[in-house]
């Protein structure tokens, strides 16, 4: 059976952003392809409804989204929750909301986060959603987040893990690389490949939620 799968880049990215990812989902037997709506000057408002459009009806589908992605995956789900997703894969995703936004705001810089603010600001509620979602962390801090001091304790630089551990999530694992890097990664790609299949992120993760 194919897997079909769908991307979704994060904040101040297109997807092209995704492209390195998708290359890999592909080699690996996966129907790819991206989903890109307008980040800042949109933000949910404009994503989740044009995401619940291009899911409905089209058959069976798992999302895998990188950051604000993620966010964006998971609130459309809540909304429809009947839509034919079975799996999602959140990389790097602040779920329970983020510091650097918040950091961002604190000063005077919210006009960058667009109309995501409020997203990134709160995140989402505790996931009792049909879908199984799985979600990989970084763990080297190199990013926005870091150099502003933003946070405290292990982070990808940009997302502090604590910020990715969303209640009712079904699988978490941590990789040695940056937000960025979540894309960019073989190892991620692998990982997330092996929870679109089994649901879960396997034996080679290289660490698990407690």
């Amino acid at each position: 059976m194919t897997h079909r799968v769908l991307l979704l880049h994060g904040i101040w990215n297109a997807r092209a952003w995704v492209g390195p990812l998708a290359w890999r989902l592909r080699a690996r037997g996966f129907q790819v392809s991206a989903f890109g709506y307008p980040s800042v000057f949109g933000g949910p408002d404009v994503a989740v409804p044009s995401l619940i459009e291009r899911l409905r009806g089209r058959g069976r589908v798992s999302l895998v989204g990188h950051s604000l992605g993620g966010l964006v995956a998971l609130e459309a789900l809540r909304q429809e929750p009947g839509l034919d997703v079975p799996r999602v894969v959140c990389l790097g995703s602040p779920l329970c909301g983020s510091e650097t936004a918040r950091t961002l705001a604190g000063h005077g810089w919210s006009a960058a986060l667009g109309r995501s603010g409020g997203l990134l600001l709160h995140g989402l509620p505790e996931w009792h959603g049909r879908a199984e979602v799985g979600l990989v962390a970084g763990s080297v801090p190199h990013g926005l987040g870091a150099l502003m001091g933003a946070l405290h304790g292990d982070s990808d630089g940009t997302v502090a893990l604590a910020e990715t551990r969303l209640p009712g999530l079904a699988d978490h694992c941590v990789v040695p690389v940056s937000h960025s890097g979540l894309v960019l990664s073989p190892e991620v790609a692998v990982l997330t490949a092996a929870f679109l299949r089994d649901g879960r992120f396997g034996a080679g993760a290289a660490q698990r939620a407690a």
